[in-house]
């Protein structure tokens, strides 16, 4: 599990690895992962846009960003929580992803959430650290 907080707005990531989905035959690995935004400030906050930087194993960028996240935009109250489960194709093996949520309290105010960094690593495979 990764965490990030940020003005006391927490993100928590689980990534898997979806070997249903995936065909290393045809270099294409899926993951998927649960997110859970939770508000433990005393504002009421909506999550308006999100931003994605996805780098593959090859140092391939994509960024992705849009409103919302899976065609929501989630207004959480102090103590709400929202969860949700979304997926990353990839070329190569492993890779890593990163971004952040626009959100907007209920005063029109504006913030960045972090995402936190997580590693997209297929089962089995060797990891050299350098």
């Amino acid at each position: 599990m990764y965490r990030a907080r940020t003005r006391d707005i927490e993100v928590e990531v689980e990534p898997y690895y979806l070997e249903e989905q995936s065909d290393p035959d045809d270099s294409r690995y899926v993951w998927g992962y649960r997110i859970v935004i939770s508000n433990h400030s005393d504002l009421t906050v909506r999550l308006m846009h999100r931003y994605w930087h996805i780098t593959d194993q090859n140092g391939i960028v994509d960024e992705v960003e849009g409103p919302g996240v899976v065609g929501e935009q989630p207004r959480l109250q102090p103590g709400d929580t929202f969860e949700y489960s979304s997926g990353c194709p990839l070329d190569t093996p492993s890779g890593m992803m990163f971004g952040h949520y626009q959100m907007e309290t209920d005063e029109g105010e504006t913030f960045i959430v972090t995402i936190p960094a997580f590693s997209l690593d297929s089962p089995g495979l060797m990891r050299v650290l350098n």
